[in-house]
């Protein structure tokens, strides 16, 4: 990974972060579906962990992909719970728009 790192070095690993990166943020922003919401944070999440992982070899140390590790995992918790929300919430409106989320204000 390293040699590669190096021939196609670090700056366009942080412009590739970064343009994923805005792309989920857009998608959090402008969208009203929740599964495309829950899509774009995956997207952000996994900018931050391409970032992780090139530093990692650009040190040369392991702890930035030890913690991408770990971070994904935490993703896919989150995503399984953030899924049977959506599921609840599917069975109750009979829709997953954000918009009719206002209604569930007590």
């Amino acid at each position: 990974m390293n040699n590669v790192l190096n021939y196609i070095g670090i700056e366009n690993y942080l412009f590739l972060s970064a343009l994923l990166f805005s792309i989920g943020v857009f998608g959090v922003l402008y969208r009203r579906n929740a599964i495309i919401v829950f899509m774009s944070i995956e997207i952000m999440l996994n900018a931050v962990n391409l970032l992780f992982v090139a530093f990692s070899c650009y040190h040369h140390d392991a702890e930035g992909q030890v913690f991408v590790f770990f971070s994904m995992a935490v993703a896919a918790a989150e995503v399984a719970v953030g899924l049977a929300i959506l599921v609840s919430i599917f069975r109750n409106l009979g829709s997953i728009d954000i918009a009719n989320l206002k209604n569930l204000k007590g």
